[in-house]
């Protein structure tokens, strides 16, 4: 069985080769997800799109969105509109079509949120660094 730093390194030789494939990030672009929020309706607590992100795993790892640290920034605005910031592991990832939808789509269903914007930004880069202690404890079980 491979130690914690072959697997590391195993990794980041993944990350390369995923790279290499476009030396070049990709550009940014959003997706879109919800509705206007009702006014009368209390706005959705951080927590709760949290808990509702955490619902949105990676394919291949199955390691939910947050935890993998993807998600880079929450801003939600007084009407109740979620802006979403998110990385993916490189710009050559097999599911850079579907992931942020399906990031927005999750937080628009979240009660009190309305309409949802995704952006994919590619800095700063993701890396191992982001990944939360309940996504490194779930790699060490692979």
């Amino acid at each position: 069985m491979a130690d914690k730093k072959e697997i590391e390194e195993t990794e980041q030789l993944l990350m390369q080769a995923l790279a290499m494939q476009s030396p070049e990030p990709a550009e940014e672009f959003a997706v879109h997800a919800g509705k206007e929020k009702p006014a009368d309706e209390k706005n959705a607590s951080k927590e709760d799109i949290i808990e509702a992100l955490k619902t949105v795993c990676d394919p291949e790892i199955m390691i939910n969105v947050y935890d993998m640290g993807l998600i880079y920034d929450i801003r939600q605005q007084e009407n109740g509109d979620v802006d979403i910031d998110m990385t993916l592991t490189a710009p050559g990832c097999p599911v850079a079509g579907i992931l942020p939808q399906q990031v927005a789509d999750a937080a628009a269903l979240v009660e009190g949120v309305g309409r949802v914007e995704v952006r994919v930004v590619w800095e700063p880069a993701w890396s191992l660094e982001r990944l939360s202690d309940d996504a490194r404890a779930m790699m060490d079980m692979f």
